[in-house]
């Protein structure tokens, strides 16, 4: 990739990676939980998105052999804190992080959307302070390393959520609205054929 086709590409993962953390900022302040699950899986599909494209690309390389200091890390504390009471009922959750090595890991949505912030936000510290070679290095390895498989396990986790809110169904429940449905359609004409 020339310099030119880099730069524009690390202005696209940028904006996605800064869009990611706005949203995952406003979704813990709002801290609506049953609106939380579908707007954490849209932003989590769009940052992969973004992952999936730098893990399709060629190795990045840094200037550097280390990795310039760019200060402190953001404080994710208040916002792990935030999305840990919001989703206090779903937090828990176990995925297998390798599935070549098939270990069940037990772990928390807001510990891994706090971490994936964290490896977020780091590149985006060296993109904005001017070495974009430096921040698609960092989003790539981070990416394959350890953001990728925490941002697809969180969500497998939050749509097992929505999937068990749609399909799972109290079957006491449903017989008891099928007999006072079949009472009131007892007292009725018969339908037309």
């Amino acid at each position: 990739m020339s310099e030119i086709d880099q730069s524009g590409f690390g202005e696209q993962i940028a904006d996605s990676v800064e869009s990611f953390l706005l949203a995952l900022r406003a979704i813990a302040r709002e801290g609506n939980g049953s609106q939380a699950v579908s707007l954490l899986l849209l932003e989590i599909s769009q940052v992969l998105l973004a992952g999936a494209r730098l893990g399709a690309q060629t190795d990045f390389t840094p200037r550097e052999e280390f990795q310039p200091d760019v200060g402190p890390e953001a404080d994710i504390d208040d916002l792990r804190l935030r999305l840990a009471e919001m989703l206090e009922g779903i937090d828990a959750y176990t995925f297998v992080f390798d599935p070549y090595v098939p270990e069940v890991v037990e772990s928390r949505l807001s510990d891994d959307l706090a971490s994936i912030a964290i490896d977020l936000e780091n590149g985006l510290r060296h993109f904005r302070g001017g070495n974009v070679d430096e921040a698609l290095w960092w989003w790539q390895f981070s990416y394959v390393n350890n953001w990728g498989n925490l941002a697809g396990a969180a969500l497998n986790a939050l749509l097992t959520v929505v999937a068990h809110d749609r399909f799972d169904t109290d079957f006491d429940a449903d017989a008891e609205a099928i007999a006072v449905a079949d009472e009131m359609l007892e007292g009725s004409p018969a339908p037309r054929p």
